[in-house]
């Protein structure tokens, strides 16, 4: 009987300070006991399971299905956005919203910021984005060539130059075409001092801020020019690549595909990604599923943010997977 009067005791303390709002110290003058007791009985009703802590996952929010991602890819986070459809101007315009709202509650003072300008939904990020009462970042750098199509490069400058000017940073861009005419062409480009300049602090970036692309390019993207002409990409796919970040391949199984193309574009490697502290990628759609796969299996991403069809398709392939082993 003694544990059970132990118990009751241990409850009673419970009930008081988690039902009935009390603070330790008014409960353990009530019972005449130290305070230092009521801590330890609080401690003990948990293990006992007297006290059960339950969290209920508001309506709109997929906690299993970011769960399913974390295991899956070993990410560090992974955040599922509500959509009403599965279409893309409607999935990158959430995968935006949430995003800025995650920057601004995470970002860290002195942060170096690395951008991609070349995606439309890290556009949508930046359009969600408050001022920063008190500038946290340091610099914000575009990792990806700026230069382009005039009436598009005026979204990837402003998407460079609005977000530094967002969180009290310097920005940086990155003067040059993101895919060179040639080995030659490039090596003249970063000759340039400007140039030089930012592809220095490649490695100083604190958090990298991607998209990730199939092989076939975004719309953004090739209004932009910057990319590789349809038998160039046809290598590529049959070099085994599933998809792009900042122009650098990969394959279904997170291995990176090198080719000649690699020569040629004007941006952060994935060797130089992957030493990033934290890279952020904003990424949905049926479209590139496969290539978000490919993606988040080089280890170079730490956090997703997608929507809830693309996840559950993440998800449920491992489950097919599974079974079919």
């Amino acid at each position: 009987m003694s544990r059970l009067n132990e118990l009751r005791m241990i409850a009673r303390v419970a009930q008081m300070y988690h039902v009935e709002r009390q603070r330790q110290a008014d409960i353990a003058k009530h019972l005449r006991m130290s305070q230092a007791t009521v801590s330890r009985m609080l401690k003990k009703a948990q293990e006992e399971e007297i006290v059960r802590t339950t969290v209920v996952a508001p309506s709109g929010t997929y906690a299993e299905l970011e769960a399913g991602l974390r295991a899956r890819f070993g990410l560090t986070e992974a955040i599922v956005v509500e959509c009403s459809e599965d279409r893309d101007g409607a999935i990158m315009a959430r995968i935006g919203e949430a995003a800025a709202h995650f920057l601004e509650a995470t970002l860290q003072p002195e942060e170096v910021i690395g951008v991609s300008s070349w995606s439309e939904t890290i556009l949508r990020m930046v359009e969600n984005i408050h001022p920063m009462k008190s500038g946290k970042a340091k610099y914000v750098v575009q990792t990806l060539g700026g230069m382009g199509n005039p009436t598009v490069q005026m979204h990837a400058n402003q998407l460079t130059t609005r977000l530094a000017k967002l969180t009290g940073a310097e920005a940086n861009v990155l003067s040059a075409p993101g895919v060179a005419q040639s080995r030659e062409a490039k090596l003249v480009l970063l000759g340039d001092p400007f140039v030089r300049e930012t592809m220095e602090l490649f490695g100083k970036i604190t958090l990298a801020i991607i998209g990730i692309g199939a092989v076939e390019p975004s719309g953004m993207l090739a209004r932009s020019g910057n990319v590789f002409s349809k038998r160039e990409l046809a290598d590529v796919t049959e070099a085994g690549a599933v998809g792009d970040m900042s122009l650098r391949f990969f394959d279904s199984d997170g291995k990176f595909v090198k080719t000649p193309l690699d020569e040629r574009v004007i941006g952060i490697t994935l060797e130089e990604l992957a030493k990033v502290d934290r890279v952020i990628a904003l990424a949905g759609g049926q479209t590139k599923t496969n290539a978000i796969d490919g993606a988040l299996k080089t280890g170079v991403i730490d956090l997703l943010i997608t929507d809830k069809f693309t996840a559950q398709r993440l998800v449920d392939t491992e489950g097919q997977r599974n079974a079919a082993e």
